[in-house]
This record gives C-alpha cells, structure tokens and sequence, in this order.
C-alpha cells in the first residue's frame, strides 16, 4: 500500500474520526489482536490507536 492509502472509519466516539468523510485523521493506525478470540471474522481485531473523543 502506498502513501495514498486511506482508512475508512464509522466510530464516531473515536477523536480521530472525521465523521463528515467517515475516515480515520491518523496517518497510521495500530491494528491488535483480541486475546482468546478464533472466530475467524472481523470481531478478531480492534483499533489500538483508539482514543474516546472528549
């Protein structure tokens, strides 16, 4: 992926979501796995440069 990646984003409660465009501010992100959890769908994953917006 090059410099002209984009990361879509609908958390609206996350501080670097620009809702309007319903895309992540970050340039990078951080993607961890959840501990003891196999089901081979999204749910295996979350965001861990996740901040709540104030």
């Amino acid at each position: 992926m090059g410099e002209n990646q984009k990361i879509n984003c609908t958390v609206s409660s996350c501080k670097y979501n620009n809702g309007n465009a319903k895309e992540c501010t970050l340039k990078q992100i951080i993607v961890t796995p959840v501990e003891n959890c196999s089901t081979k769908n999204p749910d295996e994953s979350m965001c861990s440069s996740y901040e709540y917006k104030k």
